[in-house]
């Protein structure tokens, strides 16, 4: 393709992303190039990047927008703006690759050219943007954020914007993490050792792994090392019964099968039918052998069957995801206030519910991959309000079992991770165990 008609393809894949606003992007971008298969995979990378680009700026671009009177740009604006003010392109220049010919974008209008010379010139962090565009962080956010960092805001804020590592997380089932990372390095995959899971791997330059024969045989998979930990807190032991109660595709029920060496029982539940499928491929690619999945529905009685018989409960909750923003900058603007009120009393109404599940002397491992107070330590403190029979338990206490020789990420009761402080996505964890009867 040419570099016009590669930003004609970006244009295409970034309406399609600004017209369904709720949907994530990376499905959209999957089914984008599902249908165009002819877009080969140098083409396509060209393509995602510009895309993903401006889809990172947004808010800053929005404000920009907004300065000079277009409050809602479509594609080719929100491309040829992010060219100007971020990427530093002239408008002639743009205007050349808007040229009309086969595969290009049509010529720009003279509407366009007009807003693009009001943005001639204009930093994309203007001194006048307020802080929410400043930081790249949506204003309903920020209250929760500021409590969380305070005058570290601005450090976390940038962090955020920078691309995330490729984290793996060694299959302990099929061999140990030194074996993982000789395999990967035996076909061209250099990994080194994350800090602080003991089976994670970061791979530096994102290059894929999903082709490799380590990954198709189960040897790793992809997991943030943040996302590893919870796992590990959960602290399962060959012979527990335990429930990853939101499993979704099952990348921690896979951790956590490994930590029990396939003994004892797990059941991965979520009320998703199609991500349940999903974990079942991954469970079967990985030797899980101890693992089932259940199905959450309304009216099941499978909750009130298993009352108090389980050792351990794992809710990763559903959430606002701000944690993973670097990861998934769409979730930027795809989520609002509304989403937050929303998600809280779910995230309640999900604890109460898989609590039930916690035999006495049993414990309930509450995570998100949240960094809003709202969503996590609020939400811990209202559930132990709520249930008396519930104490938290210090994750630093724990550690030091968990990770021998591995300082503990944090000081405080709950665990709380961040692109900035620990190099991972951001997680929230806590510990809670019922009092033995």
């Amino acid at each position: 393709m040419t570099p016009a008609a590669r930003l004609a393809a970006a244009i295409d894949l970034l309406a399609a992303v600004e017209a369904s606003p709720r949907r994530p992007a990376d499905g959209i971008a999957n089914d984008f190039f599902r249908a165009r298969r002819y877009i080969g995979s140098s083409d396509r990378r060209n393509v995602s990047d510009r895309a993903w680009g401006v889809i990172r700026q947004r808010l800053r671009l929005a404000w920009h927008f907004g300065a000079v009177g277009e409050t809602r740009p479509g594609a080719r604006l929100l491309v040829a703006g992010h060219l100007l003010v971020a990427e530093g392109w002239v408008i002639d220049g743009i205007a050349q690759n808007f040229s009309g010919e086969r595969f290009c974008a049509g010529p720009l209008t003279e509407h366009e050219l007009a807003v693009l010379k009001k943005l001639e010139g204009r930093p994309l962090i203007h001194p006048e943007m307020p802080e929410g565009p400043r930081l790249n962080l949506p204003e309903w956010a920020l209250p929760g954020l500021k409590a969380r960092f305070g005058d570290a805001l601005a450090k976390e804020a940038e962090a955020m914007e920078e691309a995330a590592p490729l984290d793996l997380r060694a299959n302990l089932l099929k061999g140990t993490r030194d074996l993982v990372l000789a395999a990967l390095a035996g076909e061209g995959v250099p990994a080194s050792i994350t800090p602080l899971s003991p089976w994670g791997l970061r791979v530096a330059d994102r290059r894929p792994v999903g082709a490799t024969r380590a990954y198709l045989e189960g040897l790793v998979e992809v997991q943030d090392e943040g996302s590893q930990l919870i796992a590990l807190l959960t602290d399962a032991k060959p012979g527990m019964r335990v429930a990853d109660y939101c499993a979704g595709a099952a990348g921690k029920t896979l951790a956590i099968a490994a930590t029990m060496d396939n003994k004892g029982h797990i059941v991965a539940c979520d009320v998703s039918a199609t991500r349940l499928e999903g974990a079942g491929k991954r469970l079967r690619r990985a030797g899980v052998h101890n693992a089932e999945r259940h199905l959450l529905a309304a009216g099941d009685k499978w909750r009130k069957r298993n009352s108090r018989k389980f050792d351990r409960v794992l809710v990763d909750a559903p959430c606002t995801g701000s944690g993973t923003w670097r990861r998934n900058p769409d979730a930027r603007i795809r989520t609002n206030a509304r989403d937050l009120s929303e998600l809280v009393l779910k995230q309640a109404a999900i604890l109460d519910d898989a609590s039930e599940l916690v035999r006495p002397g049993g414990r309930l491992v509450y995570a998100t991959c949240s960094l809003l107070p709202e969503e996590d330590e609020v939400q811990v403190e209202r559930f132990l309000q709520r249930h008396p029979d519930f104490e938290a338990v210090p994750v630093p206490g724990l550690w030091a079992g968990l990770a021998p020789g591995v300082t503990a990420p944090v000081e405080a009761d709950c665990m709380a991770l961040s692109p900035a402080r620990h190099g991972t996505d951001g997680f929230f964890a806590a510990v809670m165990q019922r009092r033995a009867a």
